[in-house]
């Protein structure tokens, strides 16, 4: 029975060793962005049944020993470090980042990302992150098709790396009508409306009308000669010149205008002076006003690349739009224990964790499942005061081990003295 005491302390000491080690990795790794730390799992050897004694129903039993079972996952949540850009990026809840490194595809907490020379979504060390590319940019001449508010999330197995032209160009729009809107008054004083237009060739114009009474008046109701012109912001050219008459009502509602359309540099306006009381109008008692309303977009060039709190990448131009153009997935497991650990921070599937999910809500859309946090950084989440606690216990217990050879030795010892 001796020699069984040595074997249940050599088991002792090596397990104990193998704790150690493990939480000596959890120390190490501390300050590693998203961790996980690891707990250690102990089972006890086979156990020597043998009869109590002869008055004794119940029999003893003398343990082997203690080897280590496993090592398991911690999922907790660590907390929630601010950081200075929005490409770090942090989950509340359940789910994982997913990243393809050297042609595997690894998943993480850490969501330490940035955008590239090449504009591509990595990590520190360059592997892609995995998520769902927009349809709105054409590569072949790097030009934005359409702003897109959101981007469909995909399924897992159509999920690619984000990648993204270094140059992008939001395209102009040459606008097509132009509104306007105010009051004229009923004195007989020129006035003056205007309105930006965007002319085929990405330029910024203006509509100017100006408004004169016209000579005679008709009762009832008042007419006014319009003058339209469109030209440079700053008035060096003239591109298009139309003359025409509005006509209003007794009360001051717009009636009908003879202006139609003009010309802004190529590209043909309508000129849109409202009706009734919606548009222009020369109402009395009322202080002249003005403003305009106009369609068309002033092209833009690539700003950068940003990520939203839905964690959707979001280009900015230099016309001060801007347009989702990705969007980053987040994976689930049905057993996130049983993932296995490629290195620090980062894990791969197994057969025990299942295959990666997206989730879905109760529509069947792919949804992220979690609350993404951007300008955030999850850390470790090993406690420095737990695992010091832990190293302590594992410790004395190797303490104790070591101390239980000792004695036994010492007792075989005096027992071999004796048959001397």
């Amino acid at each position: 029975m001796m020699t069984q005491a040595y074997y249940s302390g050599i088991s002792g000491i090596k397990t104990g060793q193998s704790a150690i080690d493990v939480v000596a990795d959890n120390i190490a790794n501390i300050s590693t962005t998203g961790f996980r730390g690891y707990n250690a799992e102990f089972s006890s050897l086979f156990e020597d049944m043998q009869n109590g004694m002869s008055n004794s129903v119940n029999p003893s039993s003398i343990g082997g020993g203690v080897r280590l079972q496993s090592t398991s996952i911690d999922l907790s949540e660590g907390s929630f470090a601010l950081s200075d850009r929005s490409t770090d990026m942090a989950i509340e809840g359940d789910g994982w980042f997913g990243i393809v490194n050297n042609g595997e595809n690894l998943y993480t907490r850490a969501g330490e990302f940035t955008f590239d020379q090449n504009s591509d979504l990595v990590t520190p060390d360059g592997s892609y992150v995995l998520g769902s590319m927009g349809t709105n940019i054409d590569f072949a001449t790097n030009t934005l098709t359409t702003v897109l508010d959101d981007v469909a999330l995909k399924n897992v197995g159509e999920q690619t790396k984000l990648s993204f032209p270094n140059t992008l160009t939001y395209p102009s729009v040459a606008s097509t009508n132009a509104q306007f809107i105010g009051n004229l008054g009923t004195d007989d004083e020129v006035r003056t409306m205007g309105a930006a237009v965007v002319d085929s060739e990405n330029n910024r114009n203006q509509i100017k009308l100006t408004f004169t009474k016209s000579i005679p008046q008709v009762e009832p109701g008042s007419q006014w000669d319009v003058v339209a012109t469109t030209e440079t912001l700053d008035g060096s050219t003239i591109y298009d010149t139309q003359n025409g008459k509005a006509f209003f009502g007794p009360s001051g509602e717009m009636l009908s205008s003879t202006l139609t359309t003009i010309d802004n540099n190529g590209s043909q306006v309508t000129i849109d002076l409202g009706s009734g009381y919606s548009g222009v109008t020369t109402i009395a008692n009322i202080p002249p006003s003005s403003s305009s309303l106009s369609d068309g977009t002033i092209g833009g060039d690539l700003v950068g690349y940003d990520i939203n709190r839905n964690a959707e990448v979001v280009a900015t131009f230099s016309n001060g739009l801007q347009s989702v153009v990705g969007q980053v997935a987040v994976f689930h497991f049905r057993n996130d224990d049983g993932l296995e650990r490629a290195s620090g921070a980062r894990f791969r599937e197994s057969s025990n964790s299942g295959d990666p999910i997206i989730f879905k809500d109760e529509n069947g859309k792919n949804v992220i499942g979690a609350n993404v946090m951007t300008f955030r950084l999850e850390t470790s989440n090993v406690t420095m005061e737990t695992a010091l606690t832990e190293l302590i216990i594992l410790q004395r217990a190797f303490d104790s081990n070591s101390k239980s050879i000792t004695t036994v030795d010492e007792m075989m010892q005096k027992a071999l003295n004796m048959d001397a």
